[in-house]
């Protein structure tokens, strides 16, 4: 099967598994099941005789911009918009940032497992946008935050009070500013970078000067030590892992090192929840 063969044949087998009746398109008797091609077409705003040829394996492959609104009308997971460029240039599609808001209720159901190890969900730019209860009581109760400073770094650098729990800030900071710049460029997220850059230099002399050192690591185990107010020392182990289809995301697990921390995090768990009861 040649490479257009396979790309024809994929674009039809996606195109046949939508609902007409979703896109407005209902109303009608059809003799396949589907979206038609010109109703693909209209919808990734090409030619009907293009996307025609594409289907029929006709012509050379499109530009990475048409398949990408190809990708859009078919309502592709970003997983099958990757398979849809290997398909057509050999190579999967150019890195490119996307903003989330939230995540799967299975995934939500996954931190919530962890019942005495605080986990996040963090994007590339390090915006936490999940987190459990043992989270909440142990690090930062996120919750309580706005959306748009439930930041990582923003933490790390402009709160007082998350500074003084650590054992060693400075370490911490330095290896959080190498992490972020690994994950955010990875991610093709160029402008938003720049933009938190920017404000972040500009409230702390501290993360300025780290991020002038260039330095890039990988956040991926260690140990983090709170001397937190009330329980006391807390060590943590951490591991970071990889959301299945979602290169932009990363889950951190903070695993208590001694059944003396385990302790100390039901304590702050049990704080947390009378306070609120």
């Amino acid at each position: 099967m040649t490479l257009n063969t396979s790309l024809a044949t994929y674009l039809r087998d996606r195109r046949t598994r939508l609902d007409p009746a979703a896109f407005g398109f209902g109303g009608t008797r059809r003799r396949t099941p589907g979206l038609r091609r010109e109703e693909v077409a209209q919808r990734a705003n090409i030619s009907p005789t293009w996307y025609t040829w594409l289907e029929q394996g006709r012509g050379g492959a499109p530009s990475a911009d048409v398949l990408d609104r190809i990708a859009k009308g078919l309502l592709l997971t970003e997983p099958e918009r990757e398979h849809l460029f290997m398909l057509a240039f050999g190579h999967p599609p150019e890195v490119r940032y996307r903003a989330l808001e939230g995540i799967t209720p299975r995934l939500q159901r996954v931190l919530d497992s962890f019942e005495v190890s605080p986990a996040i969900v963090k994007t590339a730019l390090w915006d936490v946008v999940a987190w459990n209860q043992a989270a909440a009581a142990v690090l930062t109760d996120y919750g309580k935050l706005p959306p748009d400073q439930r930041n990582i770094l923003r933490i790390v650098f402009c709160t007082p009070q998350v500074r003084d729990m650590q054992r060693d800030w400075t370490s911490l900071a330095r290896s959080v500013v190498g992490a972020f710049r690994a994950d955010a460029v990875r991610a093709g997220a160029s402008a938003e970078i720049g933009r938190l850059v920017e404000e972040l230099s500009a409230r702390s002399p501290e993360f300025a000067a780290f991020w002038q050192d260039n330095d890039v690591q990988v956040h991926g185990e260690g140990t983090k030590r709170l001397q937190h107010p009330t329980v006391g020392l807390i060590e943590l182990e951490y591991s970071g892992f990889a959301v299945e289809g979602r290169p932009d995301l990363g889950m951190i697990v903070y695993s208590p090192a001694s059944r003396y921390d385990v302790e100390r995090v039901r304590t702050l768990i049990a704080a947390a929840a009378s306070s609120e009861g």
